[in-house]
């Protein structure tokens, strides 16, 4: 007897949960070849709201944990999908078209995400040496200067190497002690899924990386009116760009957009840099009497 396949039912990862969508709708996505794969969570707004809420249960204890068990986490992260790079090789190709190089391109990505872990791994213990300061004042103070974390981030991925990019945009978030919503890419969402696997089976606490996938256009609205949301970035298109900015006014929200017409080389070494965590933290000022 010809035994049928059991094919996974993909889901988000949500505070450290896998959940359908609130509104229980679902997209297809087809493999390399054209077939139909699976049908994909179509998040809503609403399944914003709530990964905002489990971003802010998240965000105290990640924030109290010290830098250095930081990048422990973000390290055995790597580890994991270096661990299962094969099952990574094969959700790269889904929503792709079958290039004869595309195992190859697919390898590649990978590669250059465990590397970008490992990149801001490193940092999590030493930004602040460099980031922080203290500063000559003309009075009787000892004056210094120290970054806190700014707390919950809103991402938009690109369509564009939908692992790469997505790992670009959370690791210098998360090194600084900040917890994420990002939002996946709508093409290629199925990278996202198996992500969101491995992130449940590392040390990452839930609701430090929330994932959703879904259409950008049912979502950013709310990315940029979210209050708790204290910073937007990612790649977004000129009408994306400018209803983002209006509406984070409202709450002084941070933006920061690459133009989606412009394509970006996620494989550069300029991809990765500590002035990306610069962009995600808020400088405290303390004034310290001396003599006093």
């Amino acid at each position: 007897m010809t035994r049928l396949p059991i094919t996974k039912t993909p889901k988000v990862y949500v505070g450290g949960a896998f959940i359908r969508s609130e509104s229980v709708r679902t997209y297809p996505v087809k493999d390399a070849t054209g077939n139909f794969f699976a049908n994909i969570p179509q998040c809503t707004r609403k399944d914003v709201r709530n990964a905002v809420e489990a971003a802010a249960k998240a965000g105290p204890g990640w924030a109290r944990r010290t830098a250095y068990n930081r990048g422990q986490i973000i390290y055995r992260l790597a580890e994991m999908i270096e661990a299962r790079q094969a099952e990574m090789l094969d959700a790269l190709t889904v929503g792709a078209a079958l290039r004869r190089d595309s195992k190859t391109s697919a390898a590649k990505e990978i590669a250059a995400t465990i590397d970008r872990l490992i990149y801001y791994a490193g940092w999590t213990d030493k930004y602040e040496q460099v980031l922080g300061n203290v500063n000559p004042v003309a009075s009787p103070h000892f004056n210094f200067t120290v970054t806190e974390p700014m707390g919950i981030i809103g991402l938009l991925a690109p369509e564009e190497a939908p692992l790469l990019a997505l790992v670009s945009l959370f690791a210098p978030a998360i090194a600084c002690g900040n917890t994420v919503v990002a939002l996946a890419s709508t093409a290629q969402p199925y990278p996202a899924i198996v992500l969101g696997e491995m992130l449940a089976t590392s040390d990452l606490p839930g609701g430090v990386v929330n994932l959703l996938t879904g259409f950008r256009k049912e979502m950013v609205p709310t990315f940029a009116t979210h209050t708790h949301l204290r910073a937007v970035q990612g790649v977004a298109n000129a009408d994306e760009r400018k209803a983002i900015k209006l509406a984070a006014a409202d709450s002084v929200k941070r933006v920061k957009l690459s133009k989606a017409e412009e394509s970006t080389d996620w494989f550069s070494d300029r991809a990765q840099s500590l002035y990306a965590i610069r962009d995600l933290v808020e400088f405290k000022t303390t004034w310290h009497p001396i003599g006093a």
